[in-house]
């Protein structure tokens, strides 16, 4: 999640805390500390990353990420997770819609 070297700090963990705070409002919702910075889960399973310079990421595939590239997200390295855009990560609802487009991916792996 972070450059390889990267030491978990606290803004990554204010971060992750933050973002988890938000999607209280879906089931399930957990981050555990990983590689310098966070993985955010629904049940166990990873949809979500905060890397160690607290920057949010969401998993996206087919279905969404066409929304994150009309956004002007990036992605993070060579992985399927995109940065969630400001205006999205401000506004709760529309971030629970788009969290709940990135639960999709996952669900869409099983």
């Amino acid at each position: 999640m972070g450059t390889k070297g990267d030491k978990l700090n606290q803004e990554a963990t204010l971060a992750a805390e933050a973002l988890v705070a938000k999607l209280n409002g879906i089931d399930g919702i957990t981050s555990k500390k990983m590689f310098g910075g966070h993985g955010i889960f629904h049940h166990g399973k990873m949809f979500g990353i905060v890397n160690s310079k607290g920057q949010s990421f969401l998993k996206a595939n087919a279905f969404n990420k066409m929304d994150f590239e009309k956004s002007g997200s990036h992605q993070h390295g060579k992985m399927p997770y995109f940065s969630i855009p400001d205006a999205i990560a401000n506004d709760t609802d529309k971030l629970v819609e788009w969290a709940n487009k990135a639960l999709k991916t996952i669900k869409s792996e099983s």
